[in-house]
């Protein structure tokens, strides 16, 4: 079974747009409301393929109360937290061409005791569990050592975490030696404050953060597709995406698809890039089933490592 831990979730609202143009009244063509958080997304999109998954997440407000809502409405496993703040709302703005605008609000703050009630939780839901997936950003005053702590208390469990975050709390995690991490592109630039151009300096960054702490590091690329480096390998993989809606949620199915996978080797990157490319097709956050997944666009090997990358990004 996989826990998932979001301590920043969210209401996601998408608005499809023909062009964003700024000044003007803009008719949206669709509109959807869906759950975010990155964990509750890797739930959701392991809930819609059959694997077992519970979600640790606090709630606040009317806005939290909406998100416990459509969870249940779509059968997730979960485990809530109230709190005494308010749920964040994101909005959204998808254009036909897949170019993505996001408004995320920052979050409400947790107080030491919500904390700690957070964390007594999931370690008394994560007794069945094989992975702990912390991952998102952190709301405003949460310590950026929540994830290393989580690390270091399930180490001792035998229970593998992964870590899906930025900044301050992915440095901080990196020194108790999670399992998995899986940055972004701008992610891992500025967490090795390396310039990254091409498939080798992906490469590289990886073993940095090796080096730091991290057994595994699986670099979600966007559009250039994935970086895998572990014991056992290095491998790059893309899929063929001939029709992107959005991008949102897109990495969370792939953490998700890779656990899936046996979190493994090439097989399990086949998975995740498999499901983050069946994720970018949909529309909003919405998670991919077994119908959404097809494999056969899937390319996986050595890398190349003069390959340049399409969009490259810089640490500042």
């Amino acid at each position: 079974m996989i826990l998932t831990l979001t301590l920043n979730p969210s209401l996601d609202r998408t608005i499809e747009i023909a062009s964003l143009d700024r000044g003007a009244v803009i008719r949206a063509a669709a509109a959807r409301l869906d759950p975010g958080g990155k964990g509750v997304n890797v739930s959701r999109a392991l809930l819609a393929n059959a694997v077992a998954s519970r979600a640790v997440m606090p709630y606040g407000g009317d806005e939290g109360r909406q998100l416990v809502r459509l969870l249940t409405l779509e059968g997730l496993d979960m485990v809530t937290v109230p709190v005494t703040g308010t749920t964040r709302s994101n909005v959204t703005l998808a254009e036909p061409d897949g170019t993505i605008t996001k408004i995320n609000e920052p979050g409400t703050a947790l107080s030491p005791g919500e904390l700690d009630t957070i964390a007594d939780t999931v370690l008394a839901a994560a007794h069945e569990a094989d992975w702990v997936v912390a991952s998102g950003s952190l709301p405003p005053q949460v310590p950026a050592d929540v994830y290393a702590r989580l690390c270091r208390r399930f180490a001792g469990a035998g229970i593998h975490v992964a870590v899906d975050t930025s900044g301050p709390a992915l440095a901080s995690a990196l020194a108790a030696g999670p399992a998995l991490v899986k940055p972004n592109l701008d992610e891992l630039a500025h967490a090795t404050g390396m310039p990254i151009r091409c498939v080798g300096d992906v490469v590289e960054a990886a073993g940095k953060l090796r080096a730091a702490g991290a057994r595994t590091v699986l670099a979600s690329l966007g559009a250039d597709g994935a970086v895998l480096v572990q014991d056992n390998g290095i491998w790059y993989g893309h899929a063929t995406v001939t029709e992107p809606r959005s991008s949102v949620g897109a990495g969370d199915a792939m953490l998700a698809g890779f656990l899936a996978g046996g979190a493994t080797g090439e097989e399990a990157l086949v998975e995740a890039l498999a499901w983050g490319a069946a994720a970018v097709c949909l529309p909003g956050s919405r998670m991919p089933g077994p119908a959404d997944i097809r494999r056969d666009g899937i390319h996986t090997g050595p890398p190349l490592l003069t390959r340049p990358l399409e969009a490259p990004a810089d640490p500042t």
